[in-house]
């Protein structure tokens, strides 16, 4: 207990540690700027982190914040999200499309074009904005139109709203068009174009931009730039936000909790249950999930362990095996009715793997069958010596191995025995017990008195 208490200190101390220096402003500093870096697609994950780096800049009396953007694109939802807080930023903003060879394509058009100024290195490119399938497929012809013009409207207002070019940025929709970052400057989609952060400074330096409470004039010189960091959170969940892990995690914990259920007193899938159904309702919020899907696969771990308790029947266990395939079909809105939501180019996969329902499904059943065949067994066949049948057992001495509080382990009839407290008293290990009950692979047991003190129960 001491040990575990410890390490929940360190970890509370370190995690302080990590947000204080975050958010904390530098000792006698009161000319600062904020830098964050977003690379890879745009998803729920980047959004919340840029909302959190405007507010934490914000917040802390930094003048201006710059965003180090290189992304090949994401999702068209959270691309809103993101714009709708670039254009209500209570501070300036500025997209630096860097480093040299990165890109602001798609998703990251619309993010360049919303900021208050809008920069590229050199050898960079920015563009190719057109709406696609979830899958990464062209739009059904019938719905083509409606979805581009509606997209194409949404980056006209941008570009209204930032005084950019909005013919040039309407192509990136319409056409597909991509700019390097000259024909960007050239064409007033940029106004920018930095070597380094260092030039980028230098040229932001009275440079006038447009807040929601009037104009503002940046002063660059001798400002110290102090950098957002993603925290240890963000970094998780930008590896595990993934529909294939989010669905494996669920998996294995209702499993866990399913066979710690089927078997008191092993402890360990349960632990390992608690864990990954934790982890994976962490991640699942952090994506645009399907409740109705996570409560039918909860809801087949429920009907998989009426059909362990009642072998043999049949109906529990084929309902449990549909409502977990629908429910996962149902977890990411694949199964739909209605055409697939439109995307950006390179938006995150929202869908499972096909592969990796059966091979889960496939052990998910495997496992509730030999469960429920080994309890069959259990309950009819001879298995242990001493006792030709689990009702033998009954009346027989053992001894406790663990400490039952009130589950635990015993030693009975030559083997080794989930067990029980029978009265919910604790019982300490070494202790002699009596067979009370035999509950599938579960032993009742109360424990014997102390010859010296009476006689045995």
């Amino acid at each position: 207990m001491r040990r575990n208490l410890a390490l929940l200190f360190m970890a509370l101390g370190f995690g302080g540690y990590i947000a204080i220096s975050s958010i904390a402003p530098v000792a006698g500093s009161s000319h600062t700027a904020a830098v964050m870096t977003i690379d890879g697609a745009i998803d729920l994950i980047s959004s919340g982190f840029l909302g959190r780096g405007i507010t934490t800049a914000s917040d802390r009396g930094d003048e201006f914040l710059i965003i180090n953007l290189d992304t090949p694109g994401g999702t068209l939802q959270d691309t809103r999200d993101i714009v709708e807080l670039l254009l209500a930023s209570p501070i300036p903003v500025i997209v630096y499309v860097s480093p040299s060879g990165a890109r602001a394509a798609s998703a990251g058009t619309f993010i360049t074009s919303a900021a208050h100024v809008a920069a590229m290195a050199p050898t960079t490119n920015i563009g190719a904005a057109s709406p696609v399938r979830s899958g990464g497929e062209d739009l059904p012809e019938t719905i083509k139109g409606k979805i581009m013009e509606d997209t194409a409207a949404l980056l006209r207002g941008i570009a209204g709203r930032r005084d950019r070019n909005s013919d040039a940025l309407e192509r990136t929709v319409l056409e597909a068009t991509s700019y390097t970052a000259a024909e960007a400057l050239e064409l007033g989609v940029v106004e920018i174009v930095a070597e380094d952060m260092e030039d980028l400074l230098d040229q932001l330096d009275g440079r006038t931009v447009q807040l929601e409470t009037g104009p503002t004039t940046l002063e660059t010189k001798g400002v110290h730039v102090v950098t957002i960091s993603k925290t240890l959170l963000e970094r998780f969940l930008g590896v595990v936000a993934n529909p294939d892990i989010a669905f494996l995690l669920l998996a294995v914990g209702g499993i866990g909790l399913l066979i710690e259920f089927l078997t008191p007193g092993l402890f360990g899938p349960g632990i390992i249950g608690l864990i990954a159904l934790s982890l994976a309702f962490v991640v699942l919020g952090n994506m645009s999930v399907n409740w109705v899907g996570v409560g039918l696969i909860l809801f087949a771990m429920v009907l998989f362990f009426i059909e362990a308790q009642a072998p043999g029947i049949g109906i529990a266990g084929t309902g449990g095996a549909i409502s977990f395939i629908l429910g996962a079909f149902l977890l990411f809105g694949n199964l739909s009715f209605s055409p697939p939501a439109p995307q950006l180019p390179a938006a995150p996969s929202a869908q499972i793997s096909l592969w990796l329902l059966g091979i889960v499904t496939i052990i998910l059943l495997g496992s509730i069958s030999l469960t429920a065949r080994a309890m069959r067994q259990a309950k009819k066949v001879a298995v242990y010596a001493g006792a030709t049948t689990s009702g033998e057992l009954i009346g027989q001495m053992g001894q406790a191995t663990t400490d039952l509080s009130p589950r635990g382990t015993v030693y009975v009839a030559g083997e080794q025995w989930s067990a029980e407290s029978d009265n919910g008293e604790p019982i300490q290990n070494g202790k002699e017990v009596l067979v009370t009950a035999v509950e599938g692979l579960v032993l009742r047991v109360f424990q014997a008195e102390d010859e010296s003190l009476g006689e045995k129960i």
